[in-house]
């Protein structure tokens, strides 16, 4: 018997139009938020895994017809989906990852009740699942210690406020106590060396 053979892309779902000034009570801008939260916005409660499904088959049936519709019907799915940390992962089959990666280069806007402006940024693809949450942790992580050392550099500018809490918010459950991403960043010994990531390695070398 064959074994049929699945890539896992790992998306971050990214909202350009959106505002990066927080607002006080009465409405009034203040705050610049760090960079790094710029990138890492949290998605509308509205977007399910059901509905992200059927604007990614919109996007392939649009930009492939029914060649890619057909190619992928089988094994396209969702496997994973937080709306706090706009983090997705995608299974489709080996043969048909690189049809898939296209159609969500081309997605521009996420539908109804979501209807917001959006680009879908795959920054891995991997032969397990495994290896796309262990990658997605270590974006996690990296991000957090990221929008730490922008705080403090902040702070040392005097311009003030603590960045680093409006991130961690995104990886906390509502009702919950932290997550095992906050877990780690706050129980890890090690420090961040700042080596920036080479987002050029996108492939896993698993079967």
């Amino acid at each position: 018997m064959v074994r049929v053979k699945h890539r896992y892309l790992l998306v971050n779902i990214l909202y350009p139009k959106r505002s990066t000034r927080s607002k006080n009570a009465a409405g009034e801008s203040h705050q610049q938020q760090p960079d790094v939260l710029r990138f890492l916005q949290p998605s509308p409660d509205t977007l399910t895994s059901l509905l992200l499904l059927r604007a990614i088959r919109e996007s392939i049936v649009e930009n492939f017809g029914d060649y890619g519709a057909g190619i992928t019907s089988a094994s396209l799915r969702v496997m994973y989906l937080s709306a706090p940390t706009s983090t997705a992962i995608i299974r489709v089959s080996r043969a048909a990852y690189r049809l898939l990666w296209a159609s969500l280069s081309f997605m521009t806007t996420l539908p109804y009740p979501v209807s917001e402006a959006c680009v879908l940024r795959v920054v891995r693809v991997s032969g397990t699942i495994r290896k796309a949450e262990e990658e997605a942790i270590r974006r996690a992580r990296a991000a957090v210690l990221r929008a730490r050392r922008e705080a403090e550099e902040g702070k040392g500018k005097g311009s003030g406020g603590d960045g680093s809490g409006g991130i961690l918010e995104m990886f906390r459950e509502k009702g919950k106590g932290p997550t095992r991403v906050e877990s780690i960043v706050d129980g890890s010994n090690e420090e961040d060396d700042g080596e920036e990531e080479d987002d050029s390695e996108l492939m896993d070398d698993d079967d």
